[in-house]
């Protein structure tokens, strides 16, 4: 099927019904088969730089809320809306950091490893990525009352950037509705959602449940709807990949290591390369590990036990709902610390699917043990992070033992949401012994700490404070 004669348009993933629509549509889904879509360009009519180098002049202009944004600073790679639609908050002020402390655990050497550390965002996940493009998309469709399901990252990032319209003329505000799970919330995350003035559903289920009823309420009453089922929210998520690109002088590294929970920035990541390769920006295409974690490791059970692939858009769809369907026989609910990515059923499976074709990509799966120790790590070298970006570096230290990834080749590990997300896991691998740990953290098959930072206790006496300074000492992942 040709494309409208319009730069940028939607257009359905499955290669065999390839149906396009305008961008002024609001689809979550083709109309003609039901597959996933994404937003498509015909670059002939978009102005894009020679080379990458280009974006770089932006910085000189950083004042123009466009340049400043880590997002619409790279607008000619997304572009499918107006300058004057544009939504930011300030987002993408991110940064790409190697981490030696990192590449030693997974038995790397130094200057191999990099964290691209998302939790700089305003509301300190990478979801404020996406959370720009998909409010943009909105503005220009004229939608003010927005709507995602959330296990609380992206629930925090829609009320921020709800928020940031109150002081607009009426008819530019926009209101923000999220729901979450009852429990299986972070409260870092939920206190930004009630913060920020957002109407908060809590209901009796897991994400899931909340994602199912989401998405019958956005129908039912003209809601729009910024979960990653949404195609404009993950032109956002793909400028992840550019400013990673950037800080490594624009030289592709060799593998992208992501935590998988909904699998949008796995299909939003893939997605970027493939057009920057398409364009001629890029020599090659790094590889693909995208990470579950094992009490929420559905694309792993797809991938790697029932050898599901996309095979060209033809994958096995009939297994995907048979698994489903045996999943839900068996009441086999997601349970993981690592909350961001607790989700059995990823509504971006067949893009991910794609990604790991277009990537040569592979799926591991992490315990909440590996999860918990990589944070550890991780917050050595002083960037905190939430449990679900820790599987990234869990995932690389797995590449690293089964020799798929080897010492000579660089890799960015993202990480994806800031260290106060979710405090209190992170407070109870720190300062819990024994059976205490094991009452707090054994439901998630933790069973030890052994690079816990123990607070020293003492008492209220010079001396022993001076003692107990001289005896304090930490964990190491190499005694």
């Amino acid at each position: 099927m040709s494309a409208p004669a319009e730069a940028a348009f939607q257009r359905c993933i499955n290669p065999a019904c390839a149906a396009t629509y305008g961008v002024a549509e609001i689809l979550t889904a083709c109309k003609a088969c039901g597959e996933l879509l994404d937003v498509a360009y015909d670059w002939n009519r978009q102005t894009v730089p020679q080379k990458l180098t280009a974006f770089e002049r932006k910085y000189a202009t950083r004042r123009y809320p466009l340049h400043f944004s880590g997002v619409w600073r790279f607008k000619e790679l997304l572009n499918f809306v107006s300058d004057d639609k544009v939504m930011t908050i300030g987002e993408g002020q991110t940064l790409l950091r190697p981490e030696g402390e990192c590449a030693r655990y997974c038995g790397l050497p130094e200057n191999t490893v990099f964290l691209q550390y998302e939790g700089l965002n305003p509301s300190g996940s990478f979801k404020d990525n996406g959370m720009s493009a998909g409010f943009s998309h909105a503005k220009l469709v004229g939608a003010h009352k927005m709507a995602c399901a959330s296990t609380g990252n992206t629930s925090a990032s829609l009320a921020a950037y709800a928020a940031s319209t109150r002081s607009l003329p009426a008819d530019q505000r926009m209101e923000a509705l999220v729901f979450v799970g009852s429990g299986r919330i972070a409260l870092g995350k939920l206190s930004q959602s009630l913060d920020y003035g957002a109407k908060t559903i809590q209901i009796a289920g897991y994400f899931d449940d909340a994602m199912k009823r989401v998405r019958e309420v956005g129908k039912a009453l003209g809601i729009y709807l910024v979960n990653s089922v949404n195609p404009f929210r993950l032109e956002g998520q793909k400028t992840i990949m550019y400013r990673i690109l950037e800080a490594l002088n624009w030289e592709v590294p060799d593998w992208i290591v992501v935590p998988g929970g909904n699998l949008g920035n796995s299909s939003a990541f893939a997605k970027a390369f493939q057009e920057l390769k398409e364009l001629g920006l890029i020599p090659r295409i790094p590889r693909l590990a995208v990470v579950n974690a094992s009490g929420a490791n559905t694309l792993h059970r797809i991938y790697n036990e029932l050898g599901v692939r996309w095979n060209g858009g033809k994958y096995d769809r009939a297994a995907i709902e048979t698994f489903y369907a045996q999943m839900d026989a068996e009441k086999r609910d997601a349970n993981t610390i690592a909350s961001a990515i607790e989700i059995n059923r990823p509504v971006n499976l067949s893009k991910c699917l794609r990604a790991l074709e277009w990537m040569n990509g592979v799926v591991l799966e992490a315990t909440d043990q590996e999860i918990l120790d990589a944070k550890a790590v991780i917050g050595r070298g002083g960037l905190g992070c939430e449990p679900a970006s820790a599987a990234s570096v869990a995932g690389l230290k797995q590449l690293v033992e089964k020799k798929i990834v080897s010492k000579g080749e660089r890799i960015a590990c993202v990480i994806t949401g800031h260290e106060l997300k979710a405090a209190n896991a992170t407070v109870a691998y720190h300062s819990l012994h024994g059976e205490d740990l094991v009452h707090e953290l054994g439901k998630y098959g933790v069973r030890e700490n052994k690079l816990a930072n123990y607070p020293v206790q003492v008492k209220n006496d010079l001396n022993e404070i001076i003692k107990a300074i001289g005896d304090a000492g930490h964990g190491s992942w190499d005694a």
